[in-house]
């Protein structure tokens, strides 16, 4: 799809969690996030340290997602776009199962969409050791 990826994160983040699930929340958002870019554009992953506390961040230049839709889209198969989803495949489960895992890990999952510009998902989790 001819899709920029792009890494950034600070050196030493080290966060505490199990790694299995958190790769699954890293994965599904990392799809989602490609899935639903134009062809030609970037996807970002990055990381940072905040007093302890690393965030998280996938940030595309995708379709976006509509505001009334941004209270529902953590819904098991809530699909924002039925007739898009047959093109795109998926059971709408993905951001459901993210949510799941950040909750699990004592933390909330955040979204900041533009409709036609992009959106950026965003979680925190504690440092390692903390």
């Amino acid at each position: 799809r001819d899709i920029e990826l792009i890494r950034s994160d600070e050196a030493g983040v080290e966060i505490y969690g199990d790694r299995g699930q958190l790769l699954t929340a890293l994965r599904n958002l990392l799809t989602n996030a490609i899935v639903y870019s134009p062809q030609g554009t970037r996807v970002a992953v990055s990381s940072r340290m905040n007093e302890g506390i690393a965030e998280i961040i996938v940030k595309d230049q995708g379709i976006g997602i509509p505001s009334h839709d941004l209270d529902r889209i953590f819904e098991r198969f809530y699909r924002v776009d039925q007739a898009r989803s047959r093109s795109t495949g998926g059971t709408g489960l993905g951001l459901a199962i993210v949510k799941h895992i950040v909750e699990s890990h004592g933390q909330t999952i955040n979204v900041r969409s533009t409709y036609g510009k992009g959106s950026t998902f965003s979680f925190t989790l504690e440092k390692a050791g903390s």
